[in-house]
């Protein structure tokens, strides 16, 4: 015998009632595929670690858009790249337009920063300089990123032999100081000129990023979400560039953003010692190294590449700062 709601028509005899425990409890259930069926298990995990990151990122873009350094360092990284790309847009003066006879005047209403030794604006010597500074910057760091998501990921997925090759060349290569192995490998050059001081600095910073991901995909490969991808059938190579590697990329960004100003003052202090880019390359390490004579006479011409240089490096580091603290769970 049914029960039936007061007021609804009865129903009929050969007519049978919807049983509530025979309903389909969801969508999953529905289609066949149920998280307590090994099958959906599988789905389950595999679609958890790409909500997982989605979240993360998001979380962290809340934060960042916070942060008074996040803030302080885009812009200034913002103006700096305009500044490399389109210096025409803050100076129509041609730097390497030069007159003795103004050699090494102070700054004035006519020239902003004054003149250099061989008379040429320094204002338009300092705009342009921005170009080469951030352009060896991101070619290296650039460059030691992808080298290193390749290595750490081969060492970390795969171990065995080859993590034991890769780890112990990375520790040789680690025993030779930054600038000291630059200089070495600089005067294997004839030219130096960008290319020879990126590659230069390049060989000696991979190792950094290699082991950051190396560690992470160590971490991360037996991931309940990496094992259902898996057992989906998933190739190495997609489980590697579509689960591991976006898993493992935190660590890495804060190091690259932090580095980025860590080479631009390694290429300036190669220029300074004289075995990084040679004239007529514009570059603020070449500005600081001529003005170390005339310190007495003319200090302008080591204040304005020298606050340049520094403010690039803070806002580097402001980013880098930023974003660990945004991907820091602690903080969360």
């Amino acid at each position: 015998m049914t029960s039936r709601v007061p007021g609804s028509p009865p129903a009929r005899e050969d007519e049978e009632l919807p049983d509530r425990d025979d309903a389909p409890e969801d969508t999953a259930t529905a289609t066949g595929v149920t998280t307590d069926s090994p099958a959906g298990t599988v789905v389950a995990a595999a679609a958890g670690g790409s909500i997982a990151h989605a979240g993360l990122w998001s979380d962290v873009w809340r934060r960042l858009r916070r942060d008074p350094k996040f803030l302080f360092g885009i812009v200034v990284v913002a103006v700096l790249t305009v500044m490399a790309l389109v210096p025409q847009l803050f100076t129509r003066v041609d730097p390497r337009y030069c007159l003795l006879e103004r050699s090494r005047q102070p700054p004035s209403a006519e020239a902003w920063f004054g003149y250099d030794v061989q008379g040429c604006d320094y204002y338009a010597n300092v705009i342009y300089g921005a170009r080469v500074s951030i352009s060896i910057g991101l070619l290296v760091v650039g460059g030691s990123l992808l080298v290193g998501l390749v290595l750490g990921a081969l060492a970390g997925y795969r171990g065995g032999a080859a993590d034991t090759l890769i780890a112990r060349f990375a520790d040789i290569v680690y025993g030779l100081p930054l600038i000291l192995g630059a200089i070495i490998i600089l005067y294997r050059f004839e030219q130096r000129g960008v290319p020879q001081v990126a590659l230069a600095l390049l060989v000696l910073t991979w190792m950094t990023p290699m082991r950051l991901v190396r560690s992470s995909v160590v971490a991360i490969r037996e991931a309940d979400y990496v094992q259902a991808a898996r057992a989906l059938g998933a190739s190495n190579w997609r489980v590697v560039t579509r689960h591991i590697l976006p898993n493992s990329l935190a660590p890495v960004l804060v190091y690259a953003t932090i580095s980025v100003g860590a080479i631009i003052a390694a290429e300036a202090t190669l220029s300074f010692l004289g075995v990084g880019l040679r004239l007529p390359a514009i570059s603020w390490g070449l500005m600081i190294g001529t003005a170390q004579n005339y310190l007495r006479t003319s200090l302008h011409l080591l204040i304005f590449p020298g606050i340049f240089l520094s403010l690039t490096v803070l806002a580097f580091i402001s980013l880098g700062d930023a974003l660990r603290d945004a991907l820091d769970p602690r903080l969360r």
